[in-house]
């Protein structure tokens, strides 16, 4: 726990499109909380004093030892590709660093559980960027789903179609390496995160992959999955990058006694058996706050959810709080997509976890 009269340093790894929402965040929080912005570690040396130039950072190097040697820096943001999460991860962890890790942690279940390992015997902490489950409609879906307003689930579905240009795909991007996937690894793991947050993880998953308009890269650009969950619930989700012009990301939960959409981070529908005074009030406040979609464009979202993430890895470093989203739980959204893939790849269902029906 670090005292609340301490300044909480912070450090990021990647001066790529992702770390600017972190740095914006942390200088939105900076003042109430005590924090300071310390430095940035990118993978050349001009590439990190341009990123400090912009958001006004004191350290830039491309010299890891330099960077994680670096007393004044308590937490360390991950925002590399998502492949290359673990190595500045574990020297993270080494160096006493508590990790702030963008979605989705690593892009297989070895390598996320080296990581939650190297970090759980040095003691820090972990938490996972799914900023989705931190939005009113998203508390309001699972808050539902805990009290019983549900009762049984019955169907339970995600669907991501956006739509990606040509010029997205370039560097990184769609590469099995450092993406570990395409439609379903790197725009999809949201939703991916909210099902299994709202329904649990699936029992067996039956899903099909493939490259329909980004024929250029490694990975799928079009993805279909049936899922049983292990409650019994069934789904699908569905994911593209190739539908134009991209639409709002669409989670249903729909259960015997009541039903939810959630479009983006909107409640669109909130339908219950049983109705509440309260019902008509939350389906009118959570339906007027949308973020901006990230359906056609990934600058297209706002940093309130990382600052909502990052006060939450204050509030837990200060003791008063847990994290949110810790990497114990951010290792689901990984394994749901590597059984994906798996199936896809053998043709053939994969089992998760034993169903309870």
């Amino acid at each position: 726990m670090i005292d609340g009269t301490m300044p909480i340093g912070f450090g990021l790894v990647g001066a790529g499109m992702i770390a600017n929402y972190h740095a914006l965040a942390i200088r939105a929080l900076a003042r109430q909380h005590n924090l300071r912005l310390i430095g940035v570690l990118g993978v050349t040396q001009d590439e990190a004093v341009r990123f400090a130039q912009k958001h006004d950072i004191p350290f830039a190097t491309d010299d890891p030892q330099a960077f994680f040697a670096r007393s004044d820096i308590h937490v360390v943001c991950v925002v590399t590709p998502s492949g290359a999460h673990l190595e500045p991860a574990l020297q993270a962890a080494r160096a006493g660093k508590h990790l702030i890790i963008e979605k989705p942690l690593e892009i297989t279940v070895e390598r996320v559980d080296a990581l939650l390992d190297a970090a759980a015997n040095a003691g820090v902490k972990v938490a996972a960027i799914f900023q989705s489950r931190l939005t009113q409609g998203a508390q309001a879906v699972k808050k539902a789903i805990d009290e019983g307003r549900f009762g049984r689930l019955v169907l339970c579905s995600a669907y991501v179609k956006w739509h990606r240009a040509e010029t997205y795909y370039t560097g990184w991007k769609g590469s099995l390496a450092l993406d570990g996937g395409g439609a379903v690894m790197n725009q999809a793991i949201h939703a991916v995160d909210l099902l299994q947050w709202f329904a649990g993880m699936p029992a067996e998953i039956a899903a099909w992959k493939t490259r329909r308009v980004h024929l250029g890269i490694e990975a799928e650009d079009t993805a279909c999955a049936a899922i049983r969950f292990a409650n019994g619930a069934l789904g699908t989700l569905e994911a593209t990058t190739a539908a134009y012009p991209g639409w709002e990301r669409r989670i249903e939960i729909c259960g015997e006694r009541g039903s939810a959409v959630i479009e983006d981070d909107r409640i669109v529908r909130w339908e219950f058996r049983d109705a509440t005074p309260q019902d008509a009030q939350l389906l009118a406040e959570a339906s007027g706050k949308g973020g901006a979609s990230g359906a056609s464009a990934p600058d297209q979202i706002s940093f309130e959810g990382h600052q909502k993430q990052i006060e939450n890895m204050i509030l837990a470093l200060r003791g008063q709080s847990t994290l949110l989203v810790d990497g114990a739980q951010a290792r689901n959204a990984v394994a749901f997509v590597r059984a994906l893939y798996e199936s896809a790849d053998k043709g053939a269902p994969v089992t998760l976890v034993a169903s309870s029906t």
